[in-house]
C-alpha cells in the first residue's frame, strides 16, 4: 500500500512538473514566432502573425493545474510553510497531538474543497461551460484537475493523520532535505 500511495503521491507531482514545461514551452515558442515575425518586418517582408492562439488563458489553467497537483508531494516533502514555534517550545506528546490536530483540520479543509471542486467540474460539464479565449476550452478540464490534485492532496492529508494517529512521526517531520538549496537537516 505504501508503495502505490507514493507513487501516486510522485505521479501528481511529475504531471504537475509537467504543466510548467508545457508553460515554459508555449510561452518559448510564442517568443520565438514572435521574432521570426520581427525578423521579417526587418527583412521587408510581411509578417505571417504567428501567435499561439488564447496562450494567457491556457497558461493560467496549466498554473492551475500545476499548483494543485503539486499540494501531496510538497506536503510529502515537508515543503509547505510551517511555523513551528509553539510546537518547539512545548513537549513531544503536546507536539504530537497538535500535529493530529493541525493535520486533521487540514484534511477537513481538504476534503471540503475536493467535493465543492468537484461539484464545479461537474457543473461545467452539465452546462457545457467552455472558456471566453480565442479556443474555447471546455472548463471541466481545469477544473477536474484541480478536483483531482486535490483529491490527491486529501489522500495524503489523511495518509499522515493515520500514520501520526498510530504513533509515528508524519511524513513532513521525517523527511530529510539533501538538496543545495536547502542543506541537510
Amino acid at each position: 500500500m505504501r508503495k502505490a500511495l507514493n507513487a501516486l503521491y510522485q505521479a501528481s507531482t511529475v504531471l504537475a512538473a509537467c504543466c510548467l514545461v508545457v508553460i515554459a514551452s508555449l510561452v518559448a515558442l510564442q517568443v520565438l514566432m514572435r521574432l521570426l515575425d520581427g525578423a521579417l518586418s526587418l527583412g521587408g517582408m510581411d509578417p505571417i502573425g504567428l501567435l499561439v492562439p488564447s496562450l494567457a488563458e491556457i497558461a493560467g489553467f496549466l498554473l492551475v493545474g500545476a499548483s494543485f497537483l503539486a499540494l501531496a508531494g510538497t506536503f510529502r516533502n515537508s515543503d509547505h510553510i510551517r511555523v513551528n514555534i509553539l510546537l518547539q517550545s512545548v513537549g513531544p506528546r503536546v507536539a504530537h497531538l497538535l500535529n493530529i490536530w493541525a493535520v486533521a483540520v487540514a484534511l477537513a479543509l481538504a476534503v471540503f474543497f475536493t467535493w465543492h471542486a468537484g461539484g464545479l467540474a461537474y457543473d461545467s460539464y452539465a452546462y457545457g461551460e467552455v472558456s471566453f479565449g480565442i479556443i474555447p476550452v471546455p472548463l471541466v478540464i481545469p477544473q477536474s484537475i484541480m478536483a483531482a490534485g486535490l483529491l490527491v492532496f486529501s489522500i495524503a492529508l489523511l495518509d499522515d493523520l493515520v500514520v501520526a494517529l498510530a504513533g509515528h512521526a508524519p511524513s513532513f517531520e521525517t523527511v530529510i532535505k539533501d538538496d543545495l538549496v536547502e542543506g541537510k537537516e
